[in-house]
């Protein structure tokens, strides 16, 4: 039996035999870990009611009724055909065919299954048809993306949903989202005085622009505070703040300055501190310092040049030549108070932001109703908003009826919306053994928060399921060079950083402590000219010693894209002479060659991807 986890505890790994089928679990699989292997197996488990009391409602149950839920149409085909494969793998088990003197891993689990809880062969045939059945069950199977699975929700339950009987669903709602955002920019934008609208036009040049920097706030848009009440009186703020931070800086005695500074830059350069271009572009800067003063502009021209910047206390200390100190002046002062003005200036811009969200998300709410639409985004919100709606109570249990178990991959993807719905259809923390709710993700892979996802939903369901966490213990992928590599690197940072290695706090004192997982992968060791190689290399490129502004940027990566390049060409090369490629650990000779398929280079940007790759095309070599 899978011993559960205290709370915050190193979590036991996960006998997917023993694994209760009830109440509420989170099984956390990092990569490798055979994941899609362990749902196949439970779901096994469960349409042959393994584990259940007679009388409970998980008896009984066919591929209608257990609901998987994935996060992508891939996936699902992916988890639905593997699953057919192990159920129809199970019916053999269960047959009166010979077993197989050495079965596979995956079938050696289920004759494990067959022989420590079905020992009697008399049961065997009724096991075996409810397998067949399951596996011809298939195609109706309740495997489905969340989206899905909502939108069938809505549909078949619209009644106690409050949802339109008839609704379209609407993938691409692009052209409405431009419809609304010109709307938007008629009422707000267009009526704005010359002056006013310059803000406006200083964020976003267009409808399109600003469409684009609302999208992901109109999800939310409550998130963002309340809106003002008058955008126009927003912007009208915003611009008389500047022009009376403007003015207060034109009332400085620049003039009086003038004179000065200018002696003090003449002495500077006698004194051969200064050099002469310097000194030129500073007196440029007066002169339009001077002229300034007497306009109706905002800031004076041509202060983004050298000669403003260099005339501020840190900027006349680098400029200058020699040892002494710089000349201190309260001009130099204010020149920096008037760059830190340029590039500080009040903004309308978060209150344009948050009134363009509230406003274009009820427009876009009102559009949909009207037209009958939903797009991916209201499928989620509209159940959820019915889970917790006058009849969310009937509609939960109704739910619940029709899919009393309910297994959700890649959980770590969960985001806070699509956590309430599950919460409030299986009642996590309240573990029921009429229903069983399996949660399955790595933690360490939640890449998606660009899309909703939040590691605080993990953590909240991580809490929730308070000591049913389990883990899958063992790399079924990976070479134990490689696992051993992986797990130093995670345990080292838990263990030693304060944070540790999920910003969480260390060790089991973290909400989420990292726990290493053991290796049973590839037997084949990276190996170059008879050796076998490090799993995990770091390399560092440093700028010369005399070189005190460091690296650039573009050099950088032109000097890494070319260390990368020659680096793969020459073990393409050994590769190509047998000399370097993947050995087996009992035979090294036994060699694979290693090719260019086996080879990945990940990167921040694409001018970085660009630039590897034009180094590799240099050599000859071709990417993807």
């Amino acid at each position: 039996m899978s011993q559960p986890m205290d709370n915050f505890s190193q979590s036991p790994n996960l006998d997917p035999l023993a694994l209760p089928l009830n109440g509420s679990a989170l099984i956390e699989a990092s990569a490798g870990t055979g994941k899609t292997f362990t749902i196949a197996i439970l779901y096994v488990r469960l349409v042959l009611g393994h584990g259940q009391d007679e009388d409970s409602p998980l008896q009984n149950l066919l591929p209608p009724n257990l609901l998987v839920v994935t996060f992508t149409e891939a996936a699902t085909k992916e988890l639905r055909d593997r699953i057919r494969t192990r159920l129809t793998q199970a019916a053999e088990v269960f047959s009166d065919t010979p077993d197989d003197p050495e079965p596979p891993a995956e079938t050696a689990l289920i004759y494990k299954l067959r022989n420590e809880n079905y020992p009697d062969p008399s049961t065997w045939p009724d096991c075996r048809k409810q397998l067949l059945l399951a596996a011809e069950w298939m195609d109706e199977a309740a495997v489905s993306t969340i989206h899905s699975f909502c939108n069938r929700m809505l549909s078949e339950h619209a009644f106690d949903s409050g949802s339109l009987f008839k609704l379209t669903l609407e993938t691409n709602q692009n052209d409405l989202l431009d419809d609304v955002a010109r709307d938007y920019w008629r009422t707000f934008v267009y009526p704005l005085p010359p002056a006013w609208m310059d803000e406006a036009l200083s964020h976003w040049k267009t409808p399109e622009d600003l469409r684009q920097a609302v999208r992901n706030l109109m999800d939310d848009p409550d998130s963002l505070g309340t809106p003002p009440a008058s955008v126009h009186a927003a912007i009208q703020q915003s611009v008389e703040q500047r022009e009376q931070a403007s003015q207060a800086l034109k009332n400085r005695p620049w003039a009086d300055w003038q004179e000065d500074v200018l002696d003090l830059l003449a002495n500077l350069q006698k004194a051969k501190r200064l050099h002469g271009n310097s000194k030129k572009s500073m007196l440029t800067a007066w002169n339009n310092l001077v002229a300034w003063t007497n306009s109706d502009e905002l800031l004076p021209e041509g202060l983004d040049k050298a000669g403003f910047k260099n005339q501020t206390p840190e900027g006349l200390a680098k400029t200058l030549k020699g040892e002494g100190e710089a000349p201190d002046h309260p001009a130099f002062h204010a020149i920096e108070e008037l760059l830190s003005f340029a590039t500080n200036q009040p903004s309308a811009k978060a209150d344009i932001l948050r009134h363009a969200s509230h406003w274009m998300a009820d427009r876009l709410e009102a559009e949909k109703q009207q037209r009958s639409e939903m797009g991916f985004d209201d499928l989620l919100t509209r159940l959820d908003e019915a889970l917790h709606g006058p009849r969310g109570d009937q509609l939960a249990a109704t739910i619940r009826r029709q899919f009393p178990v309910a297994l959700i991959d890649e959980f770590q993807d969960t985001d806070p919306v699509q956590y309430r719905i599950f919460n409030r259809i299986y009642c996590v923390e309240e573990n029921s053994p009429d229903t069983c709710l399996l949660m399955i993700g790595d933690p360490k892979q939640a890449i998606y928060a660009f899309r909703g996802a939040d590691i605080h939903t993990y953590l909240q369901a991580r809490q929730g399921v308070k000591n049913r966490t389990y883990t899958l213990g063992t790399n079924f992928r990976s070479a134990q060079p490689m696992v051993a590599a992986v797990n130093r690197v995670f345990e080292y940072s838990d263990q030693n950083s304060r944070a540790g290695a999920f910003l969480f706090g260390q060790g089991e004192a973290s909400q989420l402590p990292f726990q290493a997982v053991k290796a049973n992968g590839t037997k084949r060791l990276w190996t170059v000219n008879g050796e076998t190689q490090p799993s995990l290399t770091f390399w560092t490129h440093e700028a010369d010693e005399d070189d005190k502004k460091g690296l650039a940027k573009g050099a950088a990566t032109a000097d890494l894209a070319e260390s990368c390049a020659s680096e793969i060409a020459r073990l393409l090369t050994l590769g190509q002479a047998g000399h370097a490629g993947f050995a087996r650990s009992e035979d090294p000779n036994d060699l694979q060659p290693v090719e260019p398929k086996d080879i990945a280079v990940l990167v921040n940007k694409g001018a970085e991807a660009k630039a590897v790759r034009d180094a590799l095309g240099q050599r000859g070599i071709k990417s993807v």
